[in-house]
């Protein structure tokens, strides 16, 4: 098969975002390729601290460092939560382990990484998640700016995570997109943020965890159950208390269970009693199977969502985020805008989660997206092969 580069973003302490990287492989294989990980480790340098300063000049990545900051340091005042979250990364680390460390190639430093890249691979693609979030520009990595320019570039359901691109970044953000032979965003203000920036045209695809359906996940991540009785599953990665008292007043109502996985992106002390089962030996199979089997699922998460629709499950998604320039809402945004579920967006009013959905409706518009978007992943990579101008692919033995 031919070996693809992947810039993906695989071990990061975030469940949807380990389940996109292993729907993106599965995808690449059952198009006849081989999508090898690209694990950049940076060589700490004095003139790579030097080029790093301006990232430190930059409101979004500073603001990201001092959330993770206050997170370490209040969850160790803690000791048992903290040995429990210490539990949890080591689940991480081995879905890590058994699911991409045989697809992953190590390249440490920047001039190793361009160099030897450059050699191994004549296809390069980058996705899904939020890799061109401003703060993360300053690492040159998910722009694929190491690549060669002979190279093929594809960038497969790759957000900004940000509505507006800061005006400082616009000229940076050009110069990397306009390299690319082959864009896809998975939010329409994605879509609109790369024409006016240059005139290209990107496609508006899904993400990869959708390329699946339900049956077909169940043959990816197999089915367990972690809870036996019936519970509501809030899945919370932000910090909102009255999200929370709303998961409370629908349990007061139905008498369920609240199951819950608290302290993976911040450290929200009302989560210290919320929640009946708090589960922390988990990984990102578990996550799956905790919405597989939940009654009802309030999540502010954008894979909560994709997984709550995907098992046809009662629902409300919250904003995480307060709206403004650099709010990351517009991907929940635009799943809902698309698949006509705009009316699972919380309003204020818990009870909406039981009001049935009309589900066929929403699979007849996914599987529209989803042959569409499968249809771009496919002539990219076509287009990619035959534009090739060595024709030189390391084939890989079946």
């Amino acid at each position: 098969m031919k070996k693809i580069g992947l810039c993906v973003c695989y071990d990061t302490k975030n469940f949807g975002s380990q389940l996109q990287v292993l729907a993106t492989i599965k995808a690449i294989e059952n198009l006849g390729f081989q999508g090898e990980i690209i694990r950049y480790k940076k060589r700490v340098s004095f003139i790579f601290i030097c080029q790093s300063m301006p990232r430190f000049l930059n409101p979004q990545f500073l603001r990201g460092k001092l959330i993770e900051i206050k997170h370490a340091r209040e969850v160790k005042k803690h000791p048992e939560i903290y040995n429990n979250v210490k539990i949890r990364n080591k689940r991480f680390q081995t879905f890590v382990d058994r699911y991409f460390m045989k697809s992953i190639k190590e390249y440490i430093g920047w001039k190793q990484l361009k160099m030897e890249a450059a050699e191994n691979y004549n296809i390069f693609l980058c996705g899904s998640d939020q890799l061109w979030l401003p703060s993360n520009l300053g690492s040159h990595f998910y722009t694929l700016e190491f690549a060669p320019d002979s190279a093929a570039k594809i960038a497969y359901a790759t957000s900004f995570g940000v509505s507006q691109i800061p005006w400082f970044q616009k000229r940076r953000t050009r110069n990397y997109l306009k390299r690319f032979q082959s864009l896809s965003v998975r939010e329409i203000a994605g879509q609109k943020m790369i024409m006016e920036l240059t005139g290209k045209e990107a496609m508006v695809v899904c993400d990869p965890t959708l390329l699946f359906t339900a049956k077909e996940w169940t043959d990816i991540i197999p089915p367990s159950r972690i809870v036996e009785e019936e519970y509501i599953f809030c899945y919370f990665l932000g910090t909102n208390c009255s999200h929370r008292e709303a998961a409370l007043t629908l349990q007061k109502k139905v008498g369920l269970k609240i199951v819950t996985c608290p302290y993976l992106d911040h450290f929200v002390e009302s989560d210290r009693t919320f929640g009946d089962i708090q589960l922390f030996d988990m990984d990102a199979g578990d996550f799956v199977n905790l919405i597989r089997h939940a009654k009802y699922v309030l999540t502010d998460s954008f894979h909560g969502t994709v997984f709550s629709l995907l098992y046809e499950k009662q629902f409300l998604v919250f904003y995480r985020f307060t709206e403004g320039t650099h709010s990351r809402n517009s991907r929940v945004d635009s799943l809902c805008e698309l698949l006509n579920l705009e009316n699972r967006k919380y309003n204020g009013n818990i009870n909406e989660v039981e009001k049935a959905i009309e589900y066929n409706e929403v699979f007849e518009k996914l599987e529209e997206l989803k042959l569409k978007s499968k249809s771009f992943l496919s002539q990219a990579l076509q287009k990619a092969c035959i534009e090739n101008p060595k024709g030189k692919f390391h084939e890989e033995k079946d």
